[in-house]
Parts: C-alpha cells; sequence; structure tokens
C-alpha cells in the first residue's frame, strides 16, 4: 500500500473515532438533559432530602392525688461526623467529655473513625470487604436536656442531635400489674400503658427539607414542619399510699407464710373503683426485662381458684332476696345426709360442726357448709346457678386489661349428683380473685354488681380535663333491704361467734366472710395445701371501703392448716386499721335489730 493513502486513512479512521465518541457523549447529554431529565430531577431531590420524625411525649400516669406513677423523661441522642471535626472541634473536645461523662479518648477514637470496612453484600457473609465512609458515631443516648444546652454553648459543628423519650417508672414495683410497661421496641406491652395507649402515646410530628453536599439541614428550604402533639394524661383511680399499703402487706405476708402467691384487693364500696390492687409476687417496671414472666401475670384476673366459703353469700343473698328464709330461720345442721329431689345426698365435710338449729345468720357467721348446702337446695338447682351468675361468677367481670379468665360455673344440667352439695360451699367452682372480691362488693354497694374500674379522667397536654369516668353497675343482683341484712350478718362473721372474731375492731362495724378451700391436687382435694381467703367491707352500716385478701398455699409452722381466719383475715384488720386512720373514717354507732322468735324447721329443736 501506497505510504500516503495508509497516512490518510489512519487520520480518517481516527476522526471517524473522534466523531462517534462525540456522537456518543452528545447523545448521553440528551439522554441525560432531555429525555431522562425528570428522573434525574427527582432522583437529585431524594438524595437532597431529609426526613425526620419528631417524637411525641407519651403522656404521665397519676394516681388519684396526681403523684406520678409513669413519665417520659426526654433525652438527647447524641453524635458525631468525623468527616466535619475541625481543629478547633478537638480543642472543646475535653469540655464535652466532661460534660458526658466519657473518657477524652473515646471522644477521640469516635472523631478519627473516618472509614469502616463492610462486606460488600450485607446478606452475603462470604463477600469481599470494601471500605466505607463513617458519617456517624454515636456518643450517647442519654443526654439530659440541662447538660445539652451547655454542649451546644460549646459550638461543636461536627455534633448531631435528636430528641427522644425514655419512659420511666419513679416507684418502680408499686402498682406494677397495673401499670404495665413500654417495652424496648416502645410498644406499650402490659397494663394500663396498653389498654390506654390511644389516650397516653399521642401523635409524632415530622420535618421534611434539604440538605448541602456535607448533610447540612438547609432550614431556607424547609418544605414542611409538622409539630408533634403530646399525649394525653391519664389519672387513675389508684391512691398511690393504699397501693403502698398493700404490698407492704403482702411483702409482710410473704416473710411470714411464704405462700406460692398473693394477692390484695381495695375498692371503693360504692363506685367500685380500684383504690389498690397488689399480687405477690411482683416485679420492677423499671427492669421488666430481666424479670421473670411468672411474676408479672396480674394473677387477680388470670388465675382461677375454689372460692372456698366466700362463695356462701350467693345462697344465702338469694334464699334472703327470694323470701325463703329471714336471718333468723334456723335449719338442722347435724344429719350428715339429706333429701333431695328424691336422693339421699351426703353433706360435704363440716370444718365447723354443730349439733343444733342454727340460725341463717349463724350459719353464716359459723361458715356452715351444711346450712349453706340447705339455703341453696331451697332456691332448686336452677336458681342457685342464677344468683351465682348475678353475683358475677363464670363471666368477666369487666376489668380494663385483656387477659382475664371468667371463671368456671357449669350449668345445672352438666352437674354431677353431688353438686348442689359443693357448689354452695366455694367447690366445684373456680374463680379468679377479682370475682370473688366485686362479690363481695355486691353487699356493699347494696346490692348493685360494679364493674371494676381504674380510670377517672383524662388530661391534655395543658393539664385541662378531657374526659372523666364514674362508678359503672352492671346490673342489681339483690334488693337494697337484702344487702342490709347480709351486711348484718356478715358482721357477726367478725364477732365472739365468728370465724373471723380475733380480727375484731371495737366501733368500726367490720363485716366480711373467711374462707378455705383445700386444693384439687392429682385429682383429690389436697389435706395440706389450702387457699385462705378473707373478703369483707367496712362499716357495714355505711360500707366505704371493700377489701379482698387472698393467699395460694400459705406454710404454717407445723404443718398447720392455712384457714383464712389465719392468713388472711389478720392482713384484712391490718389494712383497715390503716385505712381508718388514711381515709379519717369515723366510728359507727352499733344498731342492733329487735330480737325476735324464729321457728325451728329441718326437724329439730
Amino acid at each position: 500500500m501506497h505510504k500516503g493513502f495508509a497516512s490518510n486513512y489512519r487520520i480518517v479512521l481516527l476522526a471517524t473515532g473522534v466523531c462517534a465518541a462525540f456522537t456518543a457523549i452528545g447523545a448521553r447529554l440528551v439522554d441525560l438533559h432531555v429525555i431522562d431529565r425528570a428522573n434525574l430531577i427527582r432522583h437529585v431531590d431524594r438524595v437532597r432530602e431529609t426526613f425526620a420524625v419528631q417524637p411525641a411525649r407519651r403522656g404521665d400516669i397519676l394516681d388519684t392525688r396526681g403523684h406520678v406513677l409513669a413519665t417520659s423523661r426526654t433525652l438527647i441522642v447524641l453524635g458525631l461526623d468525623p468527616q466535619m471535626v475541625r481543629p478547633a472541634d478537638r480543642a472543646r473536645f475535653p469540655e464535652l467529655a466532661r460534660l458526658l461523662k466519657l473518657p477524652l479518648a473515646e471522644i477521640e477514637a469516635a472523631a478519627d473513625r473516618k472509614t469502616r470496612m463492610v462486606r460488600s453484600d450485607p446478606d452475603d457473609p462470604e463477600s469481599p470487604l470494601v471500605e466505607r465512609t463513617v458519617q456517624y458515631v454515636k456518643l450517647s443516648d442519654t443526654v439530659e436536656e440541662s447538660a445539652y444546652e451547655q454542649i451546644q454553648a460549646l459550638g461543636i459543628r461536627a455534633l448531631t442531635a435528636s430528641r427522644e423519650y425514655a419512659r420511666i417508672y419513679p416507684n418502680n414495683a408499686l402498682a406494677s400489674h397495673l401499670i404495665g410497661y413500654i417495652n424496648k421496641e416502645n410498644v406499650a406491652a402490659a397494663g394500663l400503658e396498653a389498654f390506654a395507649d390511644f389516650y397516653l402515646r399521642g401523635q409524632d410530628g415530622w420535618r421534611e427539607s434539604e440538605k448541602d453536599g456535607l448533610r447540612r439541614e438547609l432550614p431556607q428550604f424547609r418544605t414542611r414542619d409538622v409539630p408533634a402533639t403530646d399525649g394525653f394524661s391519664v389519672v387513675l383511680s389508684i391512691d398511690s399510699f393504699i397501693q403502698q399499703m398493700v404490698e407492704e402487706e403482702l411483702a409482710a405476708i410473704a416473710s411470714k407464710f411464704n405462700p406460692k402467691k398473693a394477692t390484695i384487693v381495695v375498692s371503693d364500696a360504692k363506685s367500685g373503683f380500684l383504690l389498690a390492687l397488689g399480687n405477690y409476687p411482683t416485679f420492677d417496671l423499671n427492669a421488666y426485662n430481666v424479670a421473670p414472666l411468672d411474676t408479672q401475670r396480674n394473677v387477680a384476673i388470670t388465675d382461677q381458684l375454689d372460692p372456698g366459703s366466700t362463695f356462701k353469700i350467693v345462697a344465702s343473698a338469694g334464699a334472703i332476696e327470694e323470701g325463703l328464709v329471714s336471718p333468723q330461720t334456723r335449719l338442722d345442721c347435724s344429719n350428715e345426709t339429706i333429701l333431695y329431689q328424691g336422693r339421699t345426698l351426703r353433706f360435704m365435710r363440716e370444718d365447723h360442726p354443730a349439733q343444733h338449729p342454727l340460725s341463717v345468720r349463724e350459719i353464716i357467721a359459723k361458715s356452715s357448709n351444711r346450712g349453706t348446702t340447705q339455703l341453696a337446695m331451697r332456691l332448686g338447682d336452677r336458681k342457685f346457678y342464677d344468683y351465682a351468675r348475678a353475683f358475677g361468677f363464670s363471666e368477666p367481670s369487666g376489668f380494663p386489661f385483656g387477659g382475664e379468665i371468667p371463671g368456671t360455673l357449669h350449668a345445672p344440667d352438666k352437674w354431677s349428683g353431688i353438686d348442689i352439695t359443693r357448689i354452695p360451699s366455694g367447690y366445684s367452682i373456680s374463680a379468679t380473685p377479682i370475682q370473688i372480691h366485686y362479690a363481695m362488693g355486691v353487699i356493699a354497694s347494696g346490692g348493685e354488681l360494679m364493674r371494676p374500674q381504674l380510670i377517672r379522667e383524662v388530661r391534655d397536654a395543658r393539664g385541662e380535663t378531657v374526659y372523666t369516668f364514674g362508678g359503672v353497675a352492671r346490673r342489681r343482683v339483690i334488693g337494697p333491704r337484702t344487702a342490709e341484712s347480709m351486711a348484718r350478718m356478715l358482721q357477726a362473721v367478725v364477732s365472739p361467734e365468728g370465724t373471723a372474731g380475733a380480727i375484731a375492731i371495737p366501733g368500726y362495724q367490720l363485716a366480711g366472710k373467711t374462707g378455705t378451700a383445700r386444693k384439687l391436687i392429682d385429682g383429690r382435694y389436697s389435706d395440706s395445701h389450702h387457699v385462705g381467703s378473707f373478703s369483707g367491707f367496712f362499716p357495714a352500716s355505711q360500707p366505704r371501703v371493700v377489701i379482698t385478701v387472698i393467699v395460694d398455699e400459705a406454710r404454717l409452722p407445723g404443718g398447720a392448716d392455712a384457714y383464712g381466719s389465719k392468713v388472711a383475715a389478720p392482713s384484712f384488720r391490718t389494712l383497715a386499721e390503716k385505712l381508718i386512720a388514711y381515709l379519717d373514717i369515723k366510728q359507727v354507732e352499733e344498731v342492733r335489730p329487735p330480737r325476735t322468735f324464729a321457728a325451728l324447721e329441718g326437724g329439730r329443736r
């Protein structure tokens, strides 16, 4: 080939290549600036955009007197951008370390952490390591507002901060089974925290703006700024002082009897509002994550037991309400068997035998199984069952939290041949402590079954009341006159003739019922495993407070039977004495009913 031709060919080829390259570049520029312009603009906007959530402050939980039970402490999460650290910033690091209570070396190490090695594919542990720029290192997530103001004054531009709220419980374990807690994922996980979350949580805000090449916010380009709406505060009916009394008494029970578990419930007699509720064992709300799950269970609503003799108020109240007996009516309680509906049935074992007729008042005072069974028989299976249901057994009490167990009471068509001799004395039936408590509350309220109430009012962030709640009667169970008669008879329980005479407080008309139930162990009722209880109220003629004490498997010296009169009634008296002083309950003059002659019933005089 001719030398000149070859040289011209190269020139043409080179020129063609250059033209092709410029054509490709031009085409790409057209694609970027014309065809794909809109998509690129959206991408740049996304890169420049910054979206920050402004967390709402969760509302407080207060007791009835305004004492804080749960609150949210404001904390600052402080971080450092190593890429923005200036020499002038480093000079202020010693003061920053002092304010954060951190070693100076730790802050300097954070400032020097410019890069880090990470896997190119986070999901593949075998992928090669690549170097990435570090743009944020957390220094502390517990900076108080006061300390942060001093940190801001240092003028360290490399620092970044965000506001968060930490849930704290100032009283640790106080009312833990009622209050509940916020878990590590900031989710309301239990108790009132979960139940009232709608009121408490508030509404987070957010801020949309733009950032420069150094990831700094450009306030002048802020497009939307929606402030957070703080949550409402919830005021409970719980009184911290009464709650403290209850938990101190539970600790005393635990120390003295080493029970499997125990529960105490205190409520207002007329409204049904809870004044205190405590369980043993308990747990610290600020350390819920290390507390055994078994200690976090609110056994007052989740655990069922045979109510024992506290259930005897059902048959007696029903028989009086129906006009079948009066408090003075006498029944033969000496026989071991009875003829009922054409069958001869054997009574339950009698812990308090009587060889002479007992009045209905004495049947209650002495806790006679035989007498109570006869009262239920007078009502008949169906009507007795209906009264038991009316008193709230075998259905949820309406306690505001989830997880409530309804208990067990089978309908009469499913009863065995001997159930009519067992159920009236609180066997062959299961109930929760809260059901037992509010069944006794029927007598104290004048005949109405009240719903357990816990929230008195809801307040907004300014402290203004926005919702109020009152007592709620679920239904009328017995008339006021029957309730008054029952109150007088229950007062006899706390007298020299009754099963709890030792707890009497002269002048204050204590009324209530002891209960001792043998536990079902391996299919048989045990003589060494008991649930002891006492449920009552005072003053009997003008009820103010209802108290229920239940002790499961108390251990007495020498293996003695854990009767309710021994393990529960004394705690009732202790709490009654404290509440008399705290609530300034005055003595009530004793009014005795006129003496009457009672008719003999049951075949013996």
